[in-house]
């Protein structure tokens, strides 16, 4: 069973599920600019692939990503200049298979619109073994074919992410990190699937089920 994504993406849930004033009131406050890129041993540690040493010369290389699904393929380009520290860590991952045979658990289709995915447990509380600073907030907005870290408040980065499949008006608290560049009608075939409102109207499971067989990493 699902359970509810009580942290992750919380501040998201208020906005879907409560009212204005209770969503102001919970909005996370900006965190500190993280002085360099670390990444710090947390738990949980689902699929645990090891810890990456942040390399700041392979971090900047520009790479694009594929997730080979059962919907179809999602593509994206990874914003290595903007977020190098999230980016690095994808890329860690992906190239280590922690996100094959992972499904996405969680479609919202009212207020929010995103598609949420990285949870080897398909719980929406699973984790790499591992935490990392926010980047690139700053202005940050989430138009269709925004790929953003979902978390548990500042700098609690780890391996869940989400794809934004309609233009979504979220605080700058989720780091954007890649744009979709094929694969939006993917998401949007996802999403006229709707899902099962686990979590609440408009937020739960998605009906068409959104298995990962393979993210695969290329060069640019």
């Amino acid at each position: 069973m699902l359970r509810k994504p009580s942290a992750l993406l919380a501040t998201s849930a208020l906005l879907l599920l409560g009212t204005a004033t209770q969503a102001a009131a919970d909005t996370p406050p900006p965190a500190a600019p993280p002085a360099a890129c670390t990444y710090t041993p947390a738990v949980p540690a689902d699929n645990f692939k090891g810890i990456p040493v942040f390399d700041p010369v392979k971090a900047a290389k520009p790479y694009s990503a594929t997730l080979r699904t059962g919907q179809g393929a999602i593509t994206f380009r990874a914003l290595t200049d903007k977020a190098p520290c999230t980016t690095y860590s994808f890329k860690f991952l992906a190239r280590r298979h922690y996100f094959d045979r992972s499904h996405c658990h969680r479609l919202t289709t009212a207020r929010i619109y995103v598609l949420q995915c990285g949870d080897p447990t398909g719980t929406g509380s699973g984790g790499p073994g591992y935490s990392f600073p926010d980047e690139n907030l700053t202005g940050a907005t989430y138009p269709a074919g925004t790929v953003a870290m979902a978390n548990a408040g500042p700098n609690t980065n780890g391996s869940q992410f989400f794809f934004v499949w309609k233009d979504t008006k979220l605080p700058p608290a989720y780091t954007p990190f890649g744009k979709v560049t094929a694969g939006l009608d993917v998401l949007q075939k996802i999403a006229v699937g709707g899902e099962d409102d686990q979590n609440g109207p408009g937020d739960g499971f998605p009906t068409l089920p959104v298995n990962i067989k393979r993210v695969q990493i290329k060069s640019r």
